[in-house]
């Protein structure tokens, strides 16, 4: 049995993964987020809900302790996250973490797609996302980061992974599919440890039109 520490736990994704590990591991999970009120325990014996800001070092010092690995899906200041949680895990010895965040954190996606993400999500915003990933890999943890495509809710899981340093591949990918490759993370972290990873669905090369009209509803 391990310990998971799941950060941002109202997520779609990490949603999908808390289902997934109470359904196929005996692992124990510590759900982190905002407003606790927001999530159903399902299993109490296994799951153990804390309310907190993330970015604040008592919340992180508080549910560190004891933790396996720590999967951490956020939005907001990524900058000072990233900061506060290298601290915290550094302070613990906890070295395995799972980053999500977005594709285009190195320059890596090209053409109409990767100049969209930039523009939609904003300049400024990935500036911020990169400091973040910068610090995560600036530390001696056991990181695996995960650049992901636009994000759907389609149940299907197919994927294809690129590592940092390749062209990013795809357009799109479902969040199951991103909550099927933490899930492969937290079962192995020494595979994937110390590496940055893109996950798109594979023949989604061209696909920013239908894009742009997901997004628009």
């Amino acid at each position: 049995m391990k310990h998971i520490l799941i950060l941002g736990a109202n997520g779609r994704i990490a949603k999908i993964v808390e289902r997934r590990l109470l359904a196929e591991t005996n692992d124990y999970l510590t759900l982190v987020l905002r407003n606790a009120n927001r999530l159903t325990v399902s299993q109490p014996a296994r799951e153990r809900v804390v309310e907190g800001d993330v970015s604040d070092p008592a919340v992180l010092a508080r549910v560190m302790t004891g933790q396996d690995v720590v999967y951490a899906n956020l939005a907001g200041h990524m900058e000072v996250l990233a900061q506060a949680i290298t601290t915290a895990m550094q302070a613990e010895s906890v070295k395995p973490l799972i980053w999500v965040t977005g594709s285009g954190l190195y320059h890596e996606t090209a053409g109409p797609f990767g100049e969209w993400v930039e523009k939609v999500v904003g300049h400024a915003s990935k500036e911020d996302t990169r400091r973040a990933a910068k610090i995560i890999e600036a530390s001696p943890l056991q990181y695996t980061i995960v650049r992901a495509a636009y994000m759907t809710d389609d149940p299907q899981v197919d994927y294809e992974l690129t590592q940092k340093g390749d062209p990013f591949k795809g357009t799109l990918v479902s969040r199951a599919s991103i909550a099927d490759l933490i899930l492969k993370v937290i079962a192995n972290p020494n595979q994937y440890q110390r590496t940055s990873l893109g996950i798109s669905q594979p023949g989604t090369d061209d696909m920013l039109p239908q894009i742009k009209l997901m997004a628009q509803s």
